[in-house]
């Protein structure tokens, strides 16, 4: 849809344009002219914090990308709002997240969102509790950053307990439906703050979750490690027919190689961490990267909004794939935006008492309404089952929004399926 606007819609009374944001639905940010006529100043300046260079840089330069389309997609949704967007790179380093962080805030940044990684999101939170400036978390899901108390914050990304306890009962649903159950499994972890946390919430819900399999072993190591061979082989010894990997990306690959090296051909589920949906892990690996399953939040393939976000997304980024990163970061912008018309300030209060009354029906994630609890957190976000087919990850679970049919367990490496 064109950026531009027909004349009665340019001459909109401010009144008029007042109760619209009240009313909440105008929520999005939408091109320049429509910003200008509508009368809102200040624009709302965002500074997105992100770890576009250093070990992440990939994932965080797909998070960016949801940033960057999002003016096209407000067009499409006719949605009278406009937002700054600037960008501020972490390195992939928490001290380095907290300095950009400061530096976004004497840049005049009213907003921040950001840090995909969990260390170096509760840095960011640590500066955004001290200057006072609200921080909309985009993507972590270690449990601390909205449970220490922060009055400065929301979060639109399940912590790690919940990522688990919806990802195990969507494997319950993933083992009817396929009429295979493994006897015992085995995890294999990154031993980062995003591993360790979902380590703990593993220990702590697995006794309570009567899974149909036992839990052989908790195998952990260092994501930069460049030889996964002793811990691959340590698993495999565990003789688990159920690996379930929490890994990023380049550790990842290593994982799968190993396995295929190793000759061990266990169910692979991820459950509910980064990697294996990734553009580089799945090209990285060809075929040996099809049928991986993974338990995580996504975009719902069925929504307008979705659809809308999609269709920019692969017209100005053709060889990127459109993920959770794009599509979470996509959402932290409609967040800020929303609380910035309800509130008709910038003022960082006034901001984040918006923030705090959040309620948003029409957006991409699957789940329910965007709102927040008195700590901040989104509890209506729910996961979905994903399948590597064809070099992309596909929605095969829950019903309501899958496009694609789940095969399961995954066939042999040397499968003729895994072309």
């Amino acid at each position: 849809m064109a950026a531009g606007r027909c004349p009665s819609q340019r001459h909109t009374t401010r009144r008029r344009f007042n109760r619209t944001a009240l009313s909440g639905m105008a929520l999005l940010a939408a091109p320049m002219p429509l910003r200008q006529a509508s009368g809102q100043s200040p624009p709302l300046k965002i500074g997105l914090i992100l770890p576009t260079s250093g070990p992440q840089a990939q994932i965080g330069q797909a998070c960016r990308r949801g940033a960057d389309v999002a003016n096209d997609v407000f067009a499409d949704m006719k949605i009278p709002a406009q937002v700054e967007i600037v960008a501020f790179d972490t390195e992939t380093k928490p001290e380095v997240a907290r300095t950009q962080a400061d530096k976004a805030v004497d840049a005049g940044m009213h907003v921040l969102v950001g840090a995909f990684d969990s260390g170096q999101t509760i840095a960011v939170a640590q500066v955004a509790e001290q200057r006072g400036i609200p921080l909309v978390v985009n993507i972590a899901a270690a449990p601390p950053i909205t449970e220490s108390g922060y009055k400065f914050i929301v979060r639109n990304f399940p912590t790690a307990p919940m990522l688990l306890g919806g990802g195990f009962a969507i494997q319950k649903e993933i083992f009817a439906r396929s009429g295979t159950a493994p006897k015992s499994a085995v995890v294999l972890s990154t031993n980062d703050t995003f591993g360790t946390a979902m380590i703990g919430g593993i220990k702590a819900m697995f006794p309570k979750l009567d899974m149909p399999y036992q839990l052989a072993d908790i195998i952990t190591y260092d994501p930069a490690a460049k030889d996964l061979s002793v811990e691959v082989a340590k698993a495999k010894a565990t003789k688990a027919d159920l690996l379930l990997p929490i890994c990023k990306v380049d550790d990842g690959k290593l994982m799968i190689q190993e396995l295929v090296k190793q000759r061990w051909e266990p169910m692979i589920i991820n459950p509910g961490g980064p990697g294996t949906y990734e553009r580089d892990f799945i090209r990285g690996l060809g075929k040996y990267g099809e049928f991986i399953v993974t338990v995580a939040p996504w975009m719902n393939p069925k929504t307008a909004m979705t659809q809308s976000l999609e269709k920019h997304h692969s017209a100005r980024f053709p060889s990127e794939q459109f993920d959770l990163d794009a599509g979470f970061t996509f959402e932290a912008v409609l967040i800020a935006a929303t609380a910035w018309l309800k509130a008709q300030s910038t003022n960082p209060e006034a901001l984040m008492a918006a923030l705090r009354a959040t309620h948003i029906d029409e957006h991409v994630m699957i789940g329910g309404p965007i709102q927040f609890d008195a700590k901040g957190q989104n509890v209506g976000i729910k996961v979905a089952a994903l399948e590597n087919f064809k070099r992309a990850p596909v929605v095969v679970l829950p019903e309501e929004a899958a496009v694609a049919d789940l095969v399961f367990p995954p066939p042999p490496w040397g499968d003729k399926r895994r072309a």
